[in-house]
């Protein structure tokens, strides 16, 4: 698998509960691949994408580094991407 569909991604990678959530997400214009807003959750993400995610009142930017056939626990969601901005604590 070298693609996979935008909301679909984020659901697996656990950036969302559920993958209606995800849906509204990008819709609402809330997530961009590589710059660009991303309204439709069909789009399809590639590895190395970056997603810029507004989400909760902060924003995440993420790197597309794998895919997965079914949603998994945290430990391999986090596998799926790379956090590209340090958390500040």
């Amino acid at each position: 698998m070298n693609r996979q569909r935008l909301d679909k991604w984020l659901w697996h990678a656990r950036v969302v509960r559920t993958r209606t959530d995800s849906a509204k997400l990008v819709e609402k214009g809330h997530v961009r691949i590589n710059g660009s807003r991303e309204k439709s959750p069909g789009h399809t993400v590639k590895i190395d994408n970056v997603l810029t995610i507004a989400l909760d009142n902060r924003v995440r930017v993420l790197k597309v580094a794998g895919f997965a056939e079914r949603r998994g626990d945290a430990s391999s969601a986090a596998g799926l991407y790379s956090d590209l901005q340090p958390r500040s604590g």
